[in-house]
């Protein structure tokens, strides 16, 4: 009974309840589970990444008095960004600050819900097949975490540590605290992991032109989820920064 409840509760197990079938990087050629490396996450988080400071170093380079191509749209997604964060956490603080982080977040959600409709299944794994990194619940955790992280630094930067924590004593405002990074990760997470089974499935099935809306309205809710993951980063952000009388 001992042994049954030993293999029940092993992290093997636990790692073997998963969605679809993954590539994983054993680097250290060993049988443990917890050292294996997913690999198609680390793929296309390359991608996602390296296509961002790509298109901001091209069109960036030379800056025009006059925008134009490029550059004018990476200065709208500026304006963008900035206006969002202005109006979340407010102008009695810095809010420039936070618009990196805040256009950060939102950028990489933004172009990796995108990735579900790039030709990546074109693209041969030994296992798997690479999706949106946003489809993993362990990326949408971190981005939920740095949200956390950020949540706590402005607010112990701004008030300090006794008066912030002072306030977390009460029991619904310590309770949200936990709500609040598994809410954004949860729901970032099924949304996208949804949509790209239902085109997966579609395409299997009806591999032409059937799929096409589905895939557009994919796009739709894609640009969604990242204006809501980011809209409600910068609110808690802004909400650690409030005075409270």
């Amino acid at each position: 009974m001992f042994d049954f409840f030993k293999a029940s509760f092993s992290p093997i197990f636990l790692g073997e309840i998963k969605i679809g079938e993954h590539f994983y990087w054993n680097l250290l050629n060993t049988n443990n589970a917890l050292l294996l490396l997913h690999g198609q996450v680390l793929i296309t988080v390359t991608l996602v990444c390296s296509f961002i400071i790509l298109f901001s170093f091209i069109a960036n380079n030379q800056l025009k008095a006059t925008p134009d191509g490029l550059q004018n749209a990476s200065e709208y997604v500026t304006e963008f960004i900035r206006d969002l964060t202005k109006t979340q956490i407010g102008t009695e603080v810095n809010y420039l600050n936070w618009v990196p982080f805040t256009g950060t977040i939102f950028l990489f959600i933004f172009i990796s819900n995108w990735t579900s409709l790039l030709p990546f299944k074109l693209i041969s794994l030994p296992q798997g097949e690479l999706a949106p990194p946003t489809s993993d619940i362990n990326v949408t955790v971190a981005l939920a975490l740095l949200t956390s992280i950020a949540y706590f630094y402005a607010g112990i930067r701004k008030k300090g540590v006794l008066k912030f924590f002072k306030a977390r004593l009460n029991p619904l405002t310590f309770l949200e605290d936990f709500t609040k990074p598994l809410s954004l990760s949860f729901r970032l997470f099924g949304n996208i992991l949804a949509d790209d089974l239902a085109v997966n499935v579609l395409v299997l099935l009806v591999p032409i032109l059937i799929p096409v809306p589905l895939m557009l309205l994919g796009l739709f809710t894609s640009a969604i989820q990242a204006l809501v993951f980011s809209t409600l980063s910068a609110a808690y952000i802004g909400e650690s920064l409030e005075d409270h009388h």
